[in-house]
């Protein structure tokens, strides 16, 4: 889900799972700018970890990070992928070695130069498995990412990355193992980031560039109060094409996002990208055209971790997972409870990002189906009997969103295969996500993409590539990398799309993921504001507000 939890997003994007946008946390946030200060109240999560670009693959964080940071391009409105740090970005060789030049005067917050260096000493920090980064998976397409194990463990040594080049303090060069004809579409994305020199040196310095971020972007960070709110400010060395238009951007947190809603209503909070389940059908009339639902880049699901027990990488947990897929229906839950704003999935992008696609082979197990779901579940039993076990999956209980869909998937897969179901509520998205990240998980767990940058590839790699920061269920299929990368590398555009096609049918076959549906881009905002925008990915652009 974003950045790409929101569960991801969403990330991603990293989209991150990420994913998830409606996670939150804590309190009812600090005491905020009064609304005639000129800085604008958005509804934001707690960050999982820190705000170090690679470590950040979940939405929270990357809302920060996108208004922190710039990399070498940016993201417009559109999804158009344009040129930002770079003045240059051009291959010779269809996609395989790329040659970065840089603009000449671009600062940090701090007054520090922006250099070639600073984005390949971030990369390699990113890629050494050993600092546990988040995004490291954006990393594996460089020449001399790192070998690990099916643990993640680095084999062998590892110290730079042997495609990165730096030729001066403007310029570097960036080879790939294979040719990418669509590597500048990532360069946007949060990991690819510069850090600033020093950063990188010490743990303490590391620490600090986390919690107190020297950045280049049209903010920076003013203040962090864990669980209550980030304050963001104008970052006076900024001369980028997409300055902040108002005084700052003040990010609260919430207990929940019915609390959030009514602060919005009361005009206590400006922005809000998440709709509470118990205003979903009012939050049109009561917001009238401050109300936002347009199609966005998200992806909702649920993973099944293959550790978990009747789930392995064998021909029983297969059964299961396409049984527990067609136990339930999609349509009937979008309608009943989203009110028109979800779309029952037919692959694993979002509808928005090309590549979608509505026949993709074996989609079948997307469709409500309890007489085959039966039939497979009893397959599965005849290989290894279920016994009275309870089939559970995990939410985050900080937004109100998810308790009611994972109660009916639950309760329609229960009344199908005539088995025990259970919801497993966590307080904050944050503890989800690092169960999920640390393997601990017990049961299946809530999950959403938000899109990184707009290519199908964005919707797999991150999330079911072994060892990815955001493959939850701890998929490994060398069969699907192989095709998928295959299809990466194809030059001609509807070669591409056919070779993600494949890749997707794969995924259909195994269901490391159980897709679920698209989610609309989502929100609204009070009086006090105007100019409100939400870009291709679902996200405000924040720097656009103007506070009245």
């Amino acid at each position: 889900m974003k950045k790409r939890f929101f569960v991801a997003l969403v990330a991603a994007g990293a989209l991150a799972f990420a994913l998830s946008l409606a996670g939150c946390s804590s309190s009812q946030g600090g005491d905020a700018p009064a609304s005639g200060d000129g800085v604008v109240l958005a509804y934001n999560t707690e960050p999982q970890t820190n705000l170090i670009p690679a470590m950040v693959n979940e939405v929270g964080g990357g809302n920060v990070l996108e208004l922190i940071y710039e990399g070498l391009t940016r993201y417009d409105v559109d999804g158009t992928t344009k040129l930002a740090i770079a003045e240059s970005l051009t291959t010779d060789d269809d996609g395989k070695t790329w040659h970065v030049k840089i603009k000449e005067g671009k600062k940090f917050s701090d007054g520090s130069p922006v250099t070639a260096k600073n984005f390949v000493d971030a990369w390699n920090w990113g890629a050494n498995p050993e600092n546990g980064a988040l995004s490291g998976e954006f990393f594996m397409a460089i020449e001399g990412y790192p070998e690990v194990d099916d643990d993640g463990n680095l084999v062998g040594e590892f110290d730079t990355l042997t495609g990165l080049e730096v030729v001066s303090d403007t310029e570097f060069n960036i080879t790939l193992s294979e040719a990418d004809p669509e590597f500048d579409k990532q360069l946007g994305y949060s990991a690819f980031y510069p850090m600033p020199t020093g950063s990188l040196d010490s743990e303490d310095a590391l620490e600090k560039q986390g919690t107190q971020p020297v950045s280049n972007g049209p903010y920076m960070l003013k203040s962090w109060d864990h669980n209550e709110k980030i304050e963001l400010v104008p970052n006076p060395e900024y001369d980028g094409d997409i300055p902040a238009q108002n005084k700052g951007v003040t990010f609260k947190m919430y207990t929940d996002d019915s609390a959030a809603y009514n602060d919005l209503l009361a005009g206590n909070l400006d922005v809000i990208d998440s709709i509470p389940a118990d205003a979903m059908s009012t939050f049109k009339d009561d917001l009238g055209e401050r109300a936002i639902n347009q199609d966005g880049a998200v992806w909702q699901a649920f993973m099944i971790p293959y550790y978990l027990d009747h789930f392995g990488d064998n021909e029983e947990g297969r059964l299961r997972r396409q049984a527990i897929s067609m136990a339930f229906d999609r349509q009937q839950i979008c309608d009943t409870l989203f009110e028109g704003t979800r779309t029952p999935a037919t692959d694993f992008v979002a509808a928005v990002i090309p590549g979608h696609s509505d026949s993709i082979e074996g989609n079948e197990v997307l469709q409500y189906n309890p007489d085959k779901a039966k039939e497979l579940w009893a397959q599965a039993n005849a290989i290894s009997d279920w016994g009275d076990a309870t089939f559970k999956i995990a939410y985050n209980a900080d937004s109100s969103a998810h308790k009611a869909w994972v109660e009916a998937v639950l309760n329609q897969i229960g009344q199908t295969l005539g088995i025990g179901t259970e919801p497993k509520a966590y307080a904050q998205f944050s503890e989800l996500r690092n169960d999920a990240t640390n393997g601990a998980l017990t049961s299946a767990v809530r999950a959403g993409w938000q899109a990184d940058y707009p290519s199908a590839y964005n919707f797999m790699g991150p999330i079911y590539r072994n060892n990815a920061g955001a493959n939850d269920s701890r998929y490994n299929n060398p069969e699907f990398e192989k095709v998928l990368l295959e299809a990466r590398s194809q030059q001609d555009e509807a070669a591409r799309t056919e070779g993600y096609d494949k890749a997707q049918a794969i995924l259909m076959r195994d269901l490391p993921g159980i897709p679920l549906w698209g989610q609309n881009a989502l929100g609204g905002y009070s009086e006090h504001v105007e100019n409100v925008v939400v870009n291709w990915k679902t996200v405000p652009v924040y720097q656009d507000i103007v506070k009245k």
